[in-house]
């Protein structure tokens, strides 16, 4: 039975095209192993439990998602009643099926509340509707969710009034209690399924709410009557009928290919992938809407251009300029920028390079030079590792506050000689790890005047989060702490206080950005793309990082000294991320069966978030808790030494 369901009514929003693909095992889907929507999934579940516990007595409806018809009688069966709560309950009606989280039902009066994983400020106005009238588009898909619902249910039950609410983590509210997270364990079913055990018997046990409900009835309303149009072209009713239709007929919709829709598609193969014999909805829809044959496949497109604004990407397609060859620097807006490399002199490096099948790397020799000048010995390289949870961890704290668990730091002497000289983690159940952070990192970093790297802007806006944590603290040394934050950072444009420290981080991103264009990084400048490119290119690096550690100028506090940084397979450079090992490398099968986490490695940033909520579990062994911490420091370890490798190109590459 081919329904369409509130899921695939979304992917539907997203593009008609997705519901060809959606479910079947011979596409390729990225969304299905991505760390950090797992991470966003799992507090979803956590969320979900905890709305239920707001509204006591109701009717948990299990079964098989597939089993609509079973599911459907069930819920109509406890909607007979006159007053009745349901968690997930299912309504199903010529071919649409919906799970619905809260029901409450008191006579012909229904309220349906939809919970969300996303926070929000209840003391804001005008949260989902601008100020010129139209909804706020990082509410629209959430929105156009619950009118589905509506929709569905309404024609289950024409004759019921029926109000719609959306329920969320607020966070203009604070933990009452320590450990509000760890009360909804996050577990594995024997599927293999993300199950959650609940941990109090009452709501009252959890303290303050951290969830807050809205009223959303009139936006839905204004949806179902096209007031408000996800597309404008697509009228609210009739819409469904199409994805309806669709999907039942496992027909190809053929909807126009867009640029915003499928830069971003997630039925693309990777190289991996078509090795697997996975297919490609990307390649099937420009296949049959373009003609594309396999070369063009081959060669470079305009979805791959690193940082194109949207609006001219859009311009571009809709002129049929798909591809790179066809471009010129007037397609892209050129222009060049004094002292360094503008946004678009490094698309065009990027566009050249591909059309040309040049690999060689660009540098801006001089402009580099003249920052690394700047810079003083000793080079100290930090990355943070952090945790921002729906539920907090902590008593006093706000949903999605951050949490600053993790730190590793490098540091390269003026001699080459490179040390591991610090590591931070503090993953302990119910201690807020943030000052006892910043405490280390200060002594870390205080006892010379050297210039202190990050990648990106992370570590910059945590700083500035950590500040704002200690204005409202009552740590005794809050006032050094904060004056040694604004030493080494930079104030954010919503900060009250501004400021720009002496020793201000440099952003090697922004160097990358400035002066360096390397053509196997495909236009990217994740740090995950840039290292494995310098390291395929640097012939000083592949011979470096292939031998064992002992017999480099590096220390390590987390790997042995037979460790090899840098393995090839073939003639390719495998990333050092790859090669790191699994969490329980030595353990039995039976071991990693009967342990508490699923997590089989952390080579992400998605992955250690996921380590440190398992980590907040006060039962969990003591030797699963150290395997997993030695994965974590580890992992950091990389990323600091990661950013060690980037300057050593640098200076292979400047002569220095």
């Amino acid at each position: 039975m081919r329904v369409l369901t509130k899921s695939r009514f979304k992917l539907g929003l997203e593009c008609p095209n997705k519901l060809f693909y959606s479910g079947k095992k011979s596409y390729a889907n990225n969304k299905d192993n991505d760390s950090f929507l797992e991470v966003l999934a799992q507090g979803g579940f956590q969320v979900e439990e905890l709305a239920r516990m707001s509204f006591p007595g109701g009717k948990l409806l299990e079964g098989r998602d597939w089993d609509y018809e079973a599911l459907w009688y069930k819920t109509r069966d406890l909607l007979r009643k006159d007053n009745s709560i349901i968690y997930e309950a299912a309504l199903l009606h010529n071919g649409l099926f919906v799970r619905t989280d809260v029901i409450v039902k008191k006579g012909d009066f229904i309220e349906l509340i939809e919970v969300k994983a996303k926070s929000f400020d209840s003391t804001e106005e005008n949260i989902f509707v601008g100020s010129r009238g139209g909804l706020r588009s990082e509410w629209k898909t959430y929105l156009f969710d619950i009118a589905f619902q509506k929709y569905v249910m309404q024609q289950c039950f024409p004759g019921f009034e029926i109000k719609c609410f959306i329920m969320m983590a607020d966070t203009s509210k604070t933990a009452s209690i320590n450990k509000l997270n760890q009360k909804f364990r996050i577990t594995k079913t024997t599927n293999k399924r993300t199950g959650i055990k609940v941990l109090v018997k009452s709501i009252e046990e959890l303290g303050t709410p951290v969830l807050e409900r809205v009223d959303v009835s009139d936006i839905i309303e204004d949806i179902v009557k096209d007031v408000h149009k996800y597309q404008e072209d697509l009228l609210f009713a009739d819409t469904i009928k199409r994805f309806k239709y669709i999907y039942e007929q496992d027909d190809y919709a053929n909807w126009p290919t867009s640029y915003s829709a499928c830069k971003h598609c997630e039925f693309k193969t990777s190289i991996e992938e078509k090795e697997d014999g996975l297919d490609s909805g990307f390649e099937y829809c420009f296949k049959k809407q373009h003609g594309w044959t396999e070369d063009d496949f081959n060669k470079p497109n305009i979805f791959e251009i690193g940082g194109l604004y949207y609006r001219r990407g859009i311009e571009l397609f809709n002129e049929e300029k798909f591809f790179m060859e066809q471009l010129s620097r007037d397609a892209i807006k050129y222009k060049e920028e004094l002292g360094k490399l503008s946004s678009t002199q490094r698309q065009w490096l990027q566009i050249e390079k591909e059309v040309n099948k040049d690999t060689s790397v660009f540098i801006d020799v001089k402009g580099l030079k003249s920052q690394m000048d700047l810079w003083v010995f000793p080079l100290h390289f930090i990355d943070f590792e952090t945790s921002a949870s729906a539920l907090p961890f902590h008593k006093g704290r706000h949903p999605y506050e951050q949490i600053a668990f993790q730190f590793s730091h490098h540091i390269f002497y003026k001699d080459g000689h490179i040390e591991h000289a610090n590591e931070f983690l503090n993953a302990e159940p119910g201690e807020f790890p943030n000052f006892e952070f910043i405490r280390a990192l200060k002594k870390a970093l205080e006892k010379d005047n050297g210039s202190i790297f990050r990648y990106a802007n992370h570590e910059n806006s945590i700083l500035n989060v950590l500040y704002e944590q200690l204005t409202t603290s009552n740590e005794p040394d809050k006032d050094v702490l904060m004056t040694f934050i604004k030493s080494i950072s930079h104030s954010i444009k919503s900060a009250d206080v501004n400021w720009q420290g002496p020793s201000d981080m440099v952003d090697l991103l922004e160097m990358i950005k400035d002066y360096y264009y390397n053509p196997l990084t495909k236009g990217s400048n994740s740090i995950k793309a840039v290292l494995p490119a310098i390291l395929e290119t640097s012939e000083f690096l592949k011979s470096k990082y292939s031998q064992k550690l002992a017999q480099l100028e590096l220390t390590s506090k987390n790997f042995s000294k037979n460790h090899v940084w840098l393995k090839v397979d073939g003639e390719k450079v495998i990333s050092p991320y790859k090669n790191l090992p699994p969490i329980f490398e030595d353990w039995t099968e039976e071991d990693i069966e009967n342990s508490m986490s699923e997590i089989e490695s952390i080579s992400d940033g998605g992955a250690a978030l996921t380590a440190y909520g398992k980590l907040q579990y006060s039962d969990m062994e003591q030797k699963e808790v150290d395997e997993i911490k030695k994965s974590l420091l580890k992992y950091c370890e990389l990323d600091t030494l990661a950013m060690v490798m980037i300057y050593e190109h640098f200076l292979e590459l400047v002569g220095k």
